[in-house]
Order: structure tokens, then sequence, then C-alpha cells
């Protein structure tokens, strides 16, 4: 895939430097930025290209690429049984079912990499893992694990025999802030326009809600995503804080 814009770029150039094939900059740019990533490319013998503005507009589809652009492959998922790692009582995975935006996966990334947090979704009804999602993501796909399962329902179920508590999202739930969300914990996010499908919600613990206190029925997911992910944040801090 062919990413764009300075951070992004960055970060994958850091990350993982061998799944890039070049990286196209601006010839007419010579400020710090575009600097340190052409030293960040030396540093990590990532292959360095230059046009101008009109040949960088083609290659990333359009303006808005910040004078640089590469060619990269698109990030990688990991197994399912990977997201069991991690030191027990401390694991923590953010769970998305049927979440099909790219942008709005690229936000919940971003979210679980501020809160220390692994993602999950399925093999089927998600956005792939592609330019938009890295883009909205600003650079986090590159830091935070996404697993992939071939199905949700029994990867919850797995979940929990490993110790884990499932809680599910959804405006029919008890309010979050009364629930315990320390220890090893799974948060299930559904999409904007039919949230949690019933036999995922079935496979949680508990569901709970974000308490509301205006007209909006519900929120854009990634929003309900970092009011939880850091309520979850503060208690797990709490707890290990003397």
């Amino acid at each position: 895939m062919i990413l764009s814009r300075l951070h992004p770029v960055e970060e994958a150039v850091a990350s993982r430097p061998r799944e890039i094939e070049w990286v196209t900059v601006d010839a007419n740019r010579r400020d710090p930025r575009i600097r340190r990533l052409l030293e960040l490319c030396r540093r990590h013998r990532v292959p360095v290209r230059r046009t101008d503005r009109a040949g960088l507009d083609r290659i990333a589809g359009g303006p808005g690429h910040q004078g640089v652009a590469a060619r990269i492959s698109a990030g990688a998922y990991r197994e399912e049984s990977d997201a069991l790692g991690g030191s027990a009582g401390s694991r923590f995975l953010l769970v998305l079912d049927g979440v099909q935006d790219p942008q709005n996966l690229g936000a919940v990334l971003r979210v679980a990499e501020a809160a220390g947090a692994g993602v999950v979704v399925p093999e089927r009804g998600s956005a792939p893992l592609s330019e938009a999602v890295s883009r909205s993501s600003a650079g986090a796909v590159e830091r935070v694990p996404v697993f992939r399962a071939g199905n949700l329902r029994r990867f919850l179920d797995r979940l929990k025999d490993q110790g884990f508590r499932v809680v599910g999202l959804d405006p029919a739930g008890s309010s979050l802030y009364a629930e315990d969300l320390t220890g090893d914990l799974a948060l299930v996010l559904g999409s904007e326009s039919r949230g949690i499908r019933r036999l995922v919600r079935e496979a949680c613990d508990i569901v709970v809600s974000l308490p509301m206190r205006g007209r909006v029925a519900s929120l854009n997911v990634s929003t309900a995503a970092a009011a939880a992910a850091f309520e979850a944040l503060r208690q797990r801090e709490a707890r290990t804080t003397p």
C-alpha cells in the first residue's frame, strides 16, 4: 500500500523498515522534519527517492501528503492465540465486533496505544489494516498489536477460560463506573450502527454502558472506546499505585 504524511511514514520506517520498498520525498523541501526522516531512512537502509509535488500528488492520490509518501506492506495481523500472552493479571484487550469504517478502526488503535491495550478484530466484518487506518491512527497501527480472531464468540469463550473478564459495552447495560475493570480484561465494542451482535453479547460476563446526561443516544465507537478504556486504566493505575 501507499502510505503518506510525515508521522505515519516515520513510524513505519522506525518500526518495520524491512517492509518498506521505498520512501519518496518532495525534492524541494529542506525543513528539519524532512531531514529527520531522511536520516531515519539512512539509518535503517530504506531507499529514498525524490520527486516534485506533482509527482507526489500522483503517488499519494492527491494533496495532503506533507511532502512524503512510501510504498509499504499493509500492517500485519497477529494470531489470535498471541492475544493470550502477557503477564497474567495485567492483560488488556479492546475487542471490536463489526467495526468496518477504517477511520473508526484507526481512531480506536490510537486509543489502544494510549491506554496500553491490544486490539482484536474478527476475520470477517472488520475494516482491513490499510493506509486510511494508518493515517487515522496517527501511526499507532505500527505500535499496537492487532489480533485477528476466526470466530469472535469462541474467542471470547477462550479468553474467559484463560482468566479474562469479558465486558461488553451497550446502552442497555449497567453503569461502567460501578464495575471492576482491573485484572485481565477484554472490553467488547460493536459498530455504531448495530452495536454488539447477540451471540457476542451472550459471551460477555457483563454488559455495561457509559452514563449519558445529554440527548445523544450513543457515541462514535472510538469515543466510547476512549471513555471506557481510560476508566479501566484509571482503576488499574489506582490499584497498583500506593
